[in-house]
């Protein structure tokens, strides 16, 4: 006699939660001249080089609006610390709405150059606002949408200096302050560990990208 076939597992214990996507939204932070820039230029090129389809863009700008604010925050006149984060925030709600949301909807990589951790560090802390209040102000500007990844290169402020190519508004506030925004990211990193991860920045640009892949290909 046969025995009677077992019942189907419940519903219950059915996957419940998404597959991961395949895209990945990756961010670079660090004070000026720490090789940031080189570093987001060199994963994105080597995402496309993988045959991945890729949208690199930076903070303040990446859209027309954007760089507007860009050049009103960096070459424009002196401003309090609330009407400056303000202004990071408003250009980064664009930079979402227009650039990040759409692309990785579109299935595609984001590398950005800056993100919501400068204004955290910039803002919240070096300029006293707090983290919690500048983190508040943007939360409605990038709709919840952090990075998978966030790669601090971390240099002496010292050498950061001598490499820093630029000599804006916020550039000319003088090596305390660098110092201070220094510390305020090493500070970001202890809080959000899970996914925040630090770079030693004085190695050679190909020998940082290798171990920044080699981070990424673990999100897979």
């Amino acid at each position: 006699m046969c025995e009677p076939m077992k019942p189907a597992p419940p519903v219950t214990s059915a996957r419940t939660e998404p597959y991961r996507r395949l895209e990945v939204f990756v961010t670079f932070e660090g004070i000026d001249g720490s090789g940031k820039t080189t570093q987001a230029e060199l994963h994105a090129q080597a995402l496309r080089e993988e045959g991945h389809e890729v949208v690199a863009t930076r903070e303040p700008g990446g859209t027309p609006l954007g760089e507007q604010v860009r050049e009103l925050l960096l070459n424009g006149r002196d401003m309090s610390a609330w009407a400056e984060a303000a202004l990071f925030a408003a250009a980064r709600a664009e930079l979402v709405e227009k650039v990040i949301a759409p692309a990785l909807e579109a299935g595609k990589h984001v590398v950005c150059d800056r993100y919501v951790d400068s204004s955290l560090a910039y803002q919240g802390i070096a300029r006293r606002l707090g983290v919690d209040q500048v983190l508040e102000l943007n939360e409605h500007a990038i709709r919840g949408l952090l990075p998978d990844r966030t790669f601090l290169v971390l240099v002496d402020p010292a050498t950061a200096a001598a490499r820093a190519r630029s000599s804006d508004r916020i550039e000319r506030e003088g090596e305390d302050f660098h110092r201070t925004v220094d510390r305020a990211y090493r500070e970001l990193a202890t809080m959000f560990p899970d996914r925040i991860v630090t770079v030693d920045g004085g190695r050679p640009p190909d020998q940082i990208a290798e171990e920044i892949r080699g981070r990424i290909r673990q999100l897979s």
